[in-house]
């Protein structure tokens, strides 16, 4: 990579990774709430889901203030805004308050993924790697953010883990205030200088544009991968809390949960499967590399019940190959999407889709409360092992037809 390369992957490294410090923390918070609140998980699930449907429907007008005005100051106005929505989540005195406060942060959040990710489609040489390690840096906060929060909770009273969880909004936007770099060294226009790109008819023009041919089965790909992960993280932690293997341990009178550690070293061992998954796609066909991600996904989901009824390694194993698999598909339609979509489209055609792997597949998190609550874990991965089946058959008609052009 070269120096703008190297300072995009920083910036946007800190940004992923703040986004992703807030967002897989509250599952864990999930498991407090549904004790502190008295709802049950189907309904606690929806009010999630609506939180996190937000990060979706704002992805759109988030994409097209990127192709408009650039991408660092929506960015660091993104990772401010979901240290305030997280800041209002510990007031939250019943479960609608608590929505409310979701809410804003997922509004606030909704503004990374199209300004990070068309930052680096246009501004980075080695698209794929930069994705690499942006992933990594995702995955960091992932993990990370479910650790602390797992100590915390043990120690602290949650809404004072919810106040504390404010700092790594405030510490990612003083880092990323001292990066400097070109937002469109790596395309031949001029990217983002369209100064009538937020205009309802030019916005109507550029989407016909953009919604021709392959993309749109590019888009559905993302949209499918989108919900399987929402449904897969929304309850996980629960589903790990309730297997035998990992009963509570007591340590020094206090009582701490393997299950919440489990869950964070899964995310983290996603790290592994963002950065080969940015790679692959760097080295060869992103086509066949979404083919092979969702063939394990389906495969992953079909054992993971199975191998959870036996025993520790069983159940270790296919944790590790879930949080492997299914962060290793990320960064490879993420590539995708920068190959099927023109240069001064891209925080358009990224908007667009975290409308459909955020917004929509925001339904994930519904979807799996109500499976969890009437059917179990056995139920969760079955209906959830259905949309990496249909995302393969997508990927499989892709790349075909890319390999015959």
């Amino acid at each position: 990579m070269n120096r703008n390369d190297r300072a995009i992957a920083r910036f946007t490294m800190l940004g992923h990774a703040t986004f992703h410090v807030y967002e897989l923390t509250i599952p864990l918070f999930v498991v407090v709430w549904l004790d502190v609140f008295d709802v049950s998980a189907a309904l606690l699930g929806t009010i999630v889901a609506v939180g996190y449907a937000l990060i979706g429907v704002g992805a759109l007008p988030s994409g097209a203030l990127a192709d408009r005005y650039g991408s660092k100051r929506l960015v660091v106005l993104s990772m401010l805004g979901m240290g305030g929505g997280f800041l209002l989540v510990s007031f939250a005195t019943n479960v609608w308050l608590l929505g409310a406060a979701l809410v804003l942060w997922g509004t606030a959040a909704s503004l990374y993924h199209p300004a990070g990710l068309s930052l680096i489609t246009r501004g980075s040489q080695r698209r794929g790697t930069v994705l690499a390690y942006h992933g990594v840096a995702g995955n960091v906060g992932t993990a990370f953010g479910p650790l602390v929060a797992a100590i915390a909770l043990t120690l602290f009273e949650w809404r004072l883990v919810a106040v504390l969880f404010v700092l790594p909004a405030i510490l990612g936007v003083l880092a990323a205030y001292g990066l400097e770099f070109d937002e469109t060294a790596g395309v031949d226009d001029e990217g983002p200088t369209n100064a009538s790109g937020l205009e309802p008819a030019v916005l109507l023009e550029r989407t016909r544009l953009l919604f021709v041919g392959s993309f749109v089965v590019v888009f559905a790909i993302a949209m499918l991968a989108g919900t399987y992960y929402r449904g897969v993280f929304t309850f996980l932690p629960d589903v790990l809390a309730d297997l035998p293997v990992f009963d509570p341990v007591e340590i020094a009178g206090e009582s701490f949960e393997p299950s919440q550690y489990a869950y964070a070293g899964l995310l983290l061992i996603g790290a592994l499967g963002q950065y080969v998954g940015g790679k692959v796609s760097d080295a060869g066909s992103p086509e066949r590399a979404i083919v092979a991600a969702f063939v394990a996904l389906v495969v992953v989901s079909l054992l993971f019940p199975l191998a959870t009824s036996a025993g520790l390694f069983a159940t270790l194993a296919i944790c590790a190959a879930l949080g492997f698999f299914i962060y290793l598909e990320a960064p490879i339609h993420q590539a995708l999407i920068g190959k099927y979509a023109a240069a001064d489209s891209h925080g358009l055609s990224f908007g667009y889709t975290y409308l459909g792997v955020f917004g929509i597949g925001a339904a994930g998190a519904s979807i799996a409360g109500v499976a969890i609550t009437y059917g179990g874990t056995t139920l969760l991965f079955l209906v959830l092992a259905v949309f990496p089946a249909v995302g393969l058959v997508l990927a499989g008609y892709l790349a075909v037809t890319s390999g015959s052009e």
